[in-house]
C-alpha cells in the first residue's frame, strides 16, 4: 500500500497503520514542523517528507492507495475564534480534497474536531460520505471526541477498553475518571490553578509529605509563583477558605495547611500514554515540543481500529 500522509505532524497515520498490521509499501508526509519531522524520522527513517502542502503540485507520485489527514481544527475548534473557513490554517481543508480529487486513493481518513452541524455538512459535502463522531474515551483515558470522515466501509464504535486516568499515571492521585482532551497548547501551563481554571485542562495532585505532626506549608507554595492568601484549592480545584487558629488552620501573617498539596501537568510519558502513542516515542526533542506535537496528534487505537477495517489484501502476512 502507498500511502499520504497530509499534516502528519509526528506520523499518528504511521503507527496506527503498523498497530492495525497494515503492509505499507511507501509512506509520504507532507509535514513543515521541523521537530515533528525529527521524530518521524527517528522512528520511521524510511519516511519520505515531502515538506509543506501548498507545493503538492510539485509532488509527481505514484499511484496513492490511502490518503490520511487532520486538517488544522483551529477554525472549527471551541477553543478558537470561530473563523471556521475563514481561518487560513482551516482553508488547507481545501488542499485535502484537491489532493484527494487529483490522485483519487481507494480510500481516504480526514479527521478534525466536533464543529457546529453546518461546517461538518460543509466538510461532508465535498467528501461524499457522513462524518463518525468517537470519543477517545472508549480505548485510553482521556475524553477527546474526534470527527472522521472515511470510505473505509461498516466502521463500528471500538469497544470501551475501561481504561482510566488513574491507571496512567506515574505519580499521584486524580479526582476524575478520564482526563480532559490534551491539545497542543498544554504546554502553556505557566499558573497551574489559573491554567486549571480557565483552561479545564487536566493536572495531578501530588501529596509529597504527609506527617502525624503539624507541617506548616504556606499556602503560596501550593500553586508555585502565585500566593493565596486567603484560599487554599481541593483537589476539585474549588476555593475553600480555611479556618482560623481555632480549627487547627490559619496565621496573623499568611494562612497554613497540615500537609501539603501540589498540582502538576500530565509527564510528557502520561500524556503519550493518553494518547495512546507508543511510551518514548517523542523523546528527542524538548518537553515543550512534546506537549505540542502530542496535543496535535491523533489518539492511536482510535485511528487503528478504523484501519482494520481495510480489507485483508492490505494486511501482513
Amino acid at each position: 500500500m502507498n500511502v499520504l500522509s497530509l499534516f502528519d505532524g509526528m506520523s499518528c497515520g504511521q503507527i496506527a497503520l503498523e498497530r492495525a498490521n497494515i503492509k505499507i509499501d511507501n509512506y509520504y508526509a507532507s509535514e513543515i514542523d521541523k521537530y515533528a519531522i525529527k521524530i518521524t524520522q527517528k522512528n520511521y527513517p524510511n519516511t519520505i517528507q515531502l515538506g509543506d502542502i501548498n507545493n503538492w503540485k510539485e509532488w509527481n507520485l505514484s499511484r496513492i492507495d490511502l490518503l490520511v489527514g487532520g486538517s488544522p481544527c483551529q477554525g472549527f475548534s471551541i477553543a478558537g475564534q470561530g473563523l471556521n473557513f475563514d481561518d487560513p490554517r482551516s482553508k488547507l481543508f481545501f488542499e485535502y480534497v484537491d489532493i484527494l480529487n487529483y490522485y483519487k486513493p481507494k480510500y481516504f481518513l480526514l479527521e478534525n474536531v466536533k464543529m457546529k452541524k453546518e461546517w461538518q455538512n460543509i466538510i461532508t459535502e465535498y467528501l461524499g460520505v457522513e462524518a463518525i463522531l468517537i470519543n477517545s474515551a472508549l480505548v485510553s483515558a482521556q475524553s477527546r471526541k474526534r470527527l472522521y470522515w472515511t470510505n473505509i466501509g461498516n466502521i463500528q464504535q471500538p469497544e470501551d477498553k475501561n481504561i482510566y486516568l488513574k491507571d496512567i499515571i506515574e505519580t499521584g492521585d486524580v479526582d476524575r475518571d478520564k482526563s480532559y482532551c490534551i491539545d497542543a497548547n498544554y504546554w502553556k501551563g505557566g499558573n497551574l490553578k489559573r491554567y486549571y481554571d480557565k483552561s479545564s485542562r487536566q493536572l495531578i495532585i501530588e501529596k509529597p509529605h504527609q506527617s502525624s505532626k503539624r507541617l506548616m506549608v504556606k499556602i503560596g507554595n501550593i500553586y508555585p509563583g502565585e500566593g493565596q492568601n486567603g484560599n487554599i484549592y481541593s483537589t476539585e480545584g474549588k476555593s475553600v477558605t480555611l479556618k482560623g487558629e481555632a480549627g487547627g488552620l490559619g496565621a496573623k501573617t499568611g494562612l497554613y495547611s497540615n500537609d501539603m498539596i501540589t498540582w502538576r501537568k500530565l509527564t510528557p510519558l502520561e500524556c503519550e500514554r493518553l494518547q495512546t502513542v507508543p511510551e518514548n516515542y517523542t523523546e528527542g526533542v524538548s518537553n515543550t515540543q512534546r506537549y505540542k506535537m502530542l496535543g496535535n496528534g491523533w489518539t492511536i487505537d482510535v485511528i487503528a481500529h478504523i484501519f482494520n477495517y481495510l480489507p485483508l489484501e492490505y494486511k501482513n502476512d
